[in-house]
């Protein structure tokens, strides 16, 4: 299933891994380095799914899949936090915001493809019959 994925991440090389291991899987990855221009791109593509860094400047990832899940053009589509937040109640934290799923960093690169790819089996509302 090749799918349409948003990553929204600061971090260059942490972008760069992602994307190359998810597009190896042949999905299509766009990216934003900033919550607010995570936003309007999820807006404008209506991706199959979002990985979400937690630890954003300006705009913290809580805050983004907050607006995300506020907005009911988006609230449909899959969060998935990618974070090095990984403390007691991070991901409940995470999963409070809105994200439906959360990968901890250092992320597997064995495992990771799979892990991400659980979230797209997540129903849309839109795709109902």
């Amino acid at each position: 299933m090749k799918a349409r994925i948003l990553l929204i991440e600061d971090n260059a090389q942490n972008r760069y891994l992602t994307k190359f291991l998810l597009e190896q899987r042949g999905h299509e990855i766009l990216q934003a380095e900033t919550g607010p221009q995570g936003l309007e791109m999820a807006a404008e593509v209506r991706p199959d799914l979002i990985l979400l860094d937690i630890q954003l400047p300006g705009m913290d990832g809580h805050a983004v899949a907050h607006a995300l899940k506020s907005d009911p053009q988006l609230n449909d589509i899959p969060i998935v936090a990618v974070t090095s937040y990984a403390m007691v109640g991070d991901r409940e934290k995470c999963l409070a915001a809105g994200a439906e799923g959360y990968i901890e960093k250092p992320i597997n690169p064995e495992s990771f493809v799979t892990e991400v790819e659980r979230f797209l089996l997540l129903p849309h509302e839109d795709s109902a019959p």
